[in-house]
């Protein structure tokens, strides 16, 4: 595996099954190991997170965390031990935290105490209240708090494939970002399905991906994948705007976005107003707030589109070249950048040739075959 491949990783998280990204193999913590977590990275991220030493150690009947404060004491955090419980491994059904210090001035409190007969037990397992607890009395010690989250290019990548594969953004307590299958898809049949589009998608964009055999569908043949998204075709405008020398250039580029009818806003208007309708259907006071939600955003972009059309109109009217552009530099870019058919077609002198409608070429050959199924985990034994 290349040493700067981002990671995600697919799994369940008690009822939940979520995705998470890493960055790459280098840059990860030797001690994130999910092996040596026991199930609590959960919680030992948090922790690290305000440049806390943790480790997860076995007790009486379970593992806990344990974390080492600039004071000299040392916080942990347990599910119950006496008598234990079964539970997936990091979600029991409460938590104890406790902070100790043997060495004067000794130290015993009882912090967070969610067990049935505990002063947090309405809470249970809930990890949010758990470290909000937590957080707050390592605020009142001076433990320095964690950085706001940074967000990087492969982070935003692996969103965009999740996004597409049918999972949910979320943010968790301290920041944290991941995904989750909605919270309804509750049949292990369609989870299945879901995370495997998942995990074919994420390695055919190059991500590394780990996941728990059991939640793959080994018989689904894999997706045909298309080479580049709708979003990233419309990109290619961008790239072409921006190298553009005369107003002409862009003109027939920004035109793709503001034509009337089938430019692309208007058809994002016509997605809004067709959502709307549908999400009318199910027919609850909700559903009607949220399709007059949409319909409103529809119509303040149509307004947009007839304002952006006019600046256009304006634009053209200026037939001029622009004074800032390299002309050397723009035919580069140019021809490094697949055109959009439509704004070759506006961009060629010839008046014959731009007004003949030819039938879209074959897609190539190559490109249209289904890419080598990825390699998925083995669920059977001894694979």
């Amino acid at each position: 595996m290349p040493p700067d491949q981002p990671l995600v990783t697919l799994q369940r998280e008690g009822a939940r099954i979520t995705a998470r990204t890493s960055g790459p193999v280098a840059s990860r913590a030797p001690d994130s190991d999910p092996e040596q977590e026991r199930g609590y990275g959960h919680l030992t991220a948090l922790l690290r997170q305000r440049g806390l030493v943790c480790t997860v150690e076995y007790g009486l009947s379970d593992y806990f965390v344990h974390a080492s404060l600039p004071d000299g004491s040392d916080v942990i955090i347990s599910p119950p031990q006496e008598p234990s419980s079964e539970h997936p491994p990091g979600y029991p059904e409460s938590w104890l935290v406790t902070r100790h210090r043997s060495a004067e001035p000794a130290v015993y409190e009882v912090i967070y105490d969610s067990e049935p007969d505990g002063p947090h037990a309405r809470h249970g397992g809930d990890v949010t209240r758990l470290m909000a607890a937590v957080d707050s009395r390592l605020d009142q010690l001076g433990v320095p708090p964690r950085p706001g989250p940074k967000r990087f290019a492969h982070d935003v990548a692996a969103d965009a494939v999740l996004h597409r594969a049918g999972f949910v953004p979320a943010v968790e307590f301290g920041g944290g970002h991941y995904h989750r299958l909605p919270s309804a898809m509750t049949d292990p049949e369609e989870q299945r399905l879901v995370v495997t589009r998942a995990f074919d998608m994420l390695q055919a964009d190059g991500f590394d991906v780990s996941c728990d055999p059991d939640l793959l569908e080994h018989d689904m043949p894999p997706p045909w994948i298309p080479e580049t998204s709708l979003g990233d075709r419309l990109g290619f405008l961008a790239e072409h705007i921006e190298a553009s020398t005369h107003t002409r250039d862009m003109v027939a580029n920004l035109s793709e976005v503001t034509a009337p009818g089938d430019g692309v806003l208007q058809r994002v208007v016509e997605v809004l107003d067709t959502t709307a309708e549908w999400w009318e259907g199910f027919g609850e006071p909700a559903d009607h707030r949220y399709a007059q939600r949409l319909r409103s955003i529809a119509e303040s972009l149509d307004s947009y589109a007839i304002e952006l059309r006019a600046i256009r109109g304006d634009l053209a009217d200026r037939h001029a070249v622009h004074p800032g552009k390299d002309r050397v530099r723009a035919n580069r870019t140019a021809a490094s950048t697949p055109v959009p058919p439509r704004v070759s077609a506006a961009l060629t002198p010839s008046p014959t040739v731009a007004q003949r409608r030819t039938a879209p070429a074959p897609p190539d050959t190559a490109a249209a075959v289904r890419p080598a199924a990825p390699t998925r985990p083995s669920s059977s034994p001894g694979r």
